[in-house]
């Protein structure tokens, strides 16, 4: 049975480069980091002044192969292959671009599938993250890259809370800024949604209170039924109905225990993700989504938003359940100078910001121009 889907020190590494940062991560909650380091992966080149740099991050279950095929160390195609590379969206022959995995994730960066100090995983030991130790795990990165200023900063979903968290924690340091498919603050439906996850999780026999990854399996159903219901808030109500209705599975009869090709198409998406994707990580990323609010101790989301300075663009997705438009019109009313958000109109629901290529390389090239 499968333990974790981690990337694990001794698999190819890929594209992955590799910084540890400089000492220890005080943390927002109260922790500290004894030491971190992030993966990351860059394309193009920056130029003299460091001025053509774009930070790219992430959503809940991606990692820092932004662009480029499948190949060790990276099972999976680029989830944003479409706009990054020469002569697309965010050109590579311009721009230098930098795809970090999020700290606390799996994918080569710390998180609790990594070695703690004493060579055991941190398991249930890892300590609580929030998006603001991300971000400033992320400012040593542009550190040690010797990036001052981003020329953009860009993600969507998980990826567009981060870089919302950029532009507020660090505008001198974000000239523009494209926040897609996110909010400022995680709504009570969103950690609702998020609740029943965690639970199937943690809930699972083979869970061992986080410490499994020695025990020879691991939380692989749990994680499964996480991403089912998950994987249902990410689409839209009439693709589904489209798409699948109430067809059976090939082969199968609902009446005799087979399954709905839905079903059917659910248990694909558990399964693919178990073969990439870490148990634990998904507890601490979700948890750091669910306590999202960047006016916590700024006097409030709207005195927060107003500390941003960079060109910002913002954009939702009209079918989005999970991410509705209101909370887009909440960001961009905020920022100063800052337009009406940006509609991107798609059956696809929430995942649409990884799908409608085209609109997006739209609004990516609105912001760089």
């Amino acid at each position: 049975m499968t333990v974790t889907g981690a990337w694990r020190i001794g698999d190819p590494p890929g594209r992955r480069e590799f910084v540890t940062g400089p000492g220890a991560l005080a943390l927002e909650a109260g922790g500290v980091l004894p030491a971190f380091t992030l993966a990351y992966e860059t394309w193009g080149t920056l130029n003299t002044d460091a001025s053509n740099a774009i930070l790219v991050e992430h959503a809940l279950t991606g990692d820092s192969h932004a662009a480029g095929p499948a190949e060790p160390g990276h099972p999976n195609a680029g989830w944003w292959d479409g706009l990054i590379g020469p002569g697309k969206a965010v050109d590579t022959n311009e721009y230098f671009v930098v795809a970090p995995n999020v700290l606390g994730g799996c994918q080569g960066s710390t998180g609790p599938s990594s070695p703690a100090p004493d060579g055991r995983p941190w398991g249930s030991r890892f300590p609580v993250l929030t998006v603001r130790d991300q971000v400033a795990a992320e400012a040593v990165l542009a550190d040690h890259l010797g990036i001052d200023r981003w020329a953009a900063v860009v993600g969507g979903s998980m990826g567009g809370m981060r870089a919302l968290e950029w532009a507020v924690t660090l505008p001198a340091r974000v000239a523009s800024v494209l926040v897609l498919a996110s909010t400022a603050r995680a709504s009570a439906e969103q950690i609702a949604w998020a609740a029943p996850q965690l639970h199937a999780i943690r809930g699972d026999p083979f869970f061992h209170g986080g410490d499994y990854y020695s025990a020879g399996d691991g939380p692989v159903h749990g994680l499964g039924i996480a991403r089912r219901i998950a994987h249902v808030t990410y689409r839209s109500e009439p693709e589904l109905a489209q798409r699948f209705g109430r067809s059976p599975q090939d082969g199968e009869d609902p009446l005799c225990g087979g399954r709905f090709a839905v079903e059917s198409y659910l248990d694909h998406h558990a399964a693919k993700l178990a073969r990439r994707f870490d148990a634990n990580s998904y507890l601490v990323l979700t948890e750091s989504m669910n306590t999202h609010d960047v006016g916590r101790d700024r006097g409030g989301v709207a005195a927060a938003l107003g500390r941003v300075t960079a060109r910002a663009l913002i954009a939702g997705v009209d079918s989005d359940r999970l991410y509705p438009l209101y909370q887009s019109a909440e960001i961009a009313a905020g920022i100063p100078g800052a337009p009406e958000p940006s509609v991107v109109s798609s059956p696809y629901g929430h995942d649409s910001f990884l799908i409608e290529t085209g609109q997006i390389a739209a609004l990516v090239k609105q912001l760089l121009g």
